[in-house]
């Protein structure tokens, strides 16, 4: 019994500074916004406007459409990676974390090298591009774990290769396709720098349109109104999402041992085909960028990334591209520190959380984990304009300090690190801390000597995953950064909000950069990864 009261004591003590953080960074702002747009009362008006929910109809059906085929480009790809023997396959495993991390706006960028003139089909595509690593990780985890004597005697049977898969196999991996499915719908719903890119001033999503209202147009309650709406379906797709996880990680469990992959026979080798198809397209709007920022009037050449030295046409930038480049990496660093700092501490406080015998404190461990969570749905928009009423009542006035687009950097990173070293930290044996307690070590000495050992890989992985998220995070940043100190995506957003030849060269060149930086951390993620943790998988 003293045992359990002391975890749970320690879990809620480890638990206080993430709750800290939370609080004054994320639900203050965002209270504060939901409260300016009541006092102002044009919540109501804006909730009963046709135009409010023909938004919420396009941001619904746009996510749902991505899901969609982001699931069906997702399912083959699981498949190689789950049941395939091929040499190829950890290079296809490191490749599919490429378009995952990649910043919205160089994949913005990237499809309108392929596709001009934007619209629906080009925002659609470019959200199941970065989607189909969520579903050909989360469910080629799972599918990796199932037996296969199911489908073989079904097929014994008589039954053909697609009806075992319907009717035995597709119902064990429905977990992780619900799961899947609920992340990337909700990663669709809130996408911003594709949708601002490709929509233009006719496509537009309550994120965009919560950006519209806030920065040009002042409505302050009508930006309110749609935080409600979209942080209602955020809510709504959090719980199934959670939902899911549980089943996946309970059909995990029931199959616990891994089934050894083999080298494809008879119709398998046409879904590793349709595999390899998934992955040749993903290629197509990294090249497309990459000819696109090679590209000037007089043919090849690299004047784009000459001019990253300069402040671009008609002064397009008020510093110079290089400064923009290191000013996204302090950025990205100092976020990257705080986000993981406070991610294991909430990952450690979860686990004492979840494994207390008391109701209660695992009922608290399940309310914390889906208020980590929260973040990676709301307006980024709605978060930074709430910093800005919200932090200068703070000691040493936040709102003018280099640390506010960290700290709304963070906000964003610390789920993502959390879901990437809490099934490491849950995966240790509990026995070896007993062993450890009962010789005499502290709860500290523990976790360094037990805890940290085991999960130094994905610690490792998430600081880099965490890094290279900050790097291209472009949403809060687009609000938060000031003019003088503008981070690589916001001088792009810039430079390509500008008329002028130079101007569009350096905004390619730019996106090259950061995507070979983001394929460059993608291969030292994969490396470092633990086999408990799957980045894609929240």
């Amino acid at each position: 019994m003293a045992r359990v009261a002391a975890r749970l004591a320690g879990g809620t003590a480890l638990a206080g500074l993430p709750i800290v953080f939370l609080t004054v960074f994320f639900a203050w702002p965002v209270v504060a916004i939901v409260r300016l747009g009541f006092t102002n009362g044009g919540v109501t008006s804006t909730l009963a406007e046709a135009q409010t929910w023909e938004l919420a109809g396009f941001t619904v059906a746009q996510a749902a459409a991505s899901t969609l085929v982001a699931l069906v480009a997702g399912m083959p790809v699981a498949f190689l990676l789950a049941r395939v023997r091929l040499r190829v396959v950890g290079v296809v495993r490191t490749f599919l974390l490429v378009p995952f991390v990649l910043p919205t706006v160089v994949v913005g960028l990237a499809f309108k090298a392929l596709w001009p003139g934007g619209g629906v089909g080009a925002i659609v595509l470019a959200n199941a591009f970065f989607n189909v690593a969520v579903v050909a990780r989360t469910v080629g985890g799972l599918w990796a774990h199932l037996d296969r004597r199911g489908e073989d005697a079904a097929r014994a049977l008589g039954a053909s290769p697609w009806r075992a898969f319907r009717s035995v196999t597709l119902p064990a991996l429905m977990p992780a396709v619900a799961s899947s499915a609920a992340v990337v719908f909700l990663f669709c719903a809130t996408s911003f720098g594709v949708v601002l890119m490709l929509g233009g001033a006719r496509y537009r999503t309550l994120e965009t349109e919560i950006y519209v209202r806030t920065v040009d147009l002042l409505d302050l309650s009508g930006a309110a109104a749609l935080s409600l709406v979209q942080l209602g379906a955020v809510i709504a797709a959090l719980v199934i999402g959670a939902v899911a996880r549980r089943r996946r990680e309970t059909a995990a469990r029931l199959r616990a041992r891994a089934e050894t992959a083999r080298r494809p026979e008879g119709g398998e080798w046409w879904v590793v085909l349709a595999a390899f198809g998934v992955l040749a397209l993903l290629l197509v709007p990294i090249g497309a960028l990459l000819v696109r920022s090679l590209s000037t009037r007089d043919g090849w050449g690299l004047d784009g990334y000459r001019a990253l030295a300069g402040f671009g046409e008609r002064g397009a930038l008020n510093v110079t591209g290089w400064d923009a480049a290191l000013n996204s990496l302090r950025t990205a660093s100092d976020a990257t520190v705080l986000a993981v700092a406070v991610g294991v501490l909430a990952a450690v406080a979860l686990v004492a959380l979840r494994r207390s015998r008391e109701r209660g404190a695992r009922a608290a461990g399940e309310v914390l984990d889906a208020a980590l969570m929260l973040p990676l749905g709301v307006s980024a928009v709605t978060v930074g304009f709430g910093y800005l009423i919200t932090l200068g009542a703070l000691p040493g006035d936040l709102r003018t300090s280099p640390l506010l687009v960290p700290f709304a950097q963070a906000l964003v990173i610390i789920p993502l690190v959390i879901r990437m070293v809490l099934p490491v930290l849950r995966s240790v044996d509990e026995r070896l801390r007993q062993a450890a307690a009962t010789l005499g070590a502290g709860p500290v000495r523990v976790w360094r000597e037990v805890d940290l050992p085991l999960a130094a890989r994905s610690l490792a992985a998430a600081a880099a995953f965490g890094y290279v998220v900050a790097l291209g995070e472009f949403g809060a940043t687009s609000f938060l950064a000031r003019p003088d100190a503008p981070t690589l995506p916001v001088a792009i957003g810039a430079l390509m909000s500008r008329p002028g030849e130079v101007n569009s060269q350096m905004a390619y060149a730019a996106c090259t950069l950061l995507m070979l930086v983001t394929a460059l951390v993608a291969t030292v993620i994969d490396r470092l990864r633990s086999p408990h943790a799957q980045v894609g998988e929240f």
